[in-house]
């Protein structure tokens, strides 16, 4: 529920405060978003198998990367939730 968790997350900041989100995305620009996509589902998991005690947490990364909002999206989210001089 995006829109609450930003509307709290805007509630609970001190007026005048920052947030910075740090986060992986997908890349806005359409045809290499389909590449990344493609090698975060493929690459990834393997070589967590490979390298990991924990590989299900990569192949858990990798599909919380696809499914977090793209950075206009994620923004718009922000500032409808009342956040000022959003960017990306």
């Amino acid at each position: 529920d995006y829109p609450r968790a930003l509307s709290e997350l805007y509630r609970v900041t001190k007026p005048g405060g920052r947030i910075v989100v740090l986060e992986f995305s997908t890349p806005t620009f359409a045809p290499f978003g389909k590449v990344y996509k493609k090698y975060i589902m493929k690459a990834i998991p393997p070589v967590a198998r490979a390298i990991s005690s924990n590989p299900e947490s990569y192949v858990y990364l990798a599909e919380s990367i696809i499914d977090w909002p793209d950075q206009r999206t994620l923004a718009q989210k922000f500032a409808q939730a009342g956040w000022q001089d959003v960017k990306y």
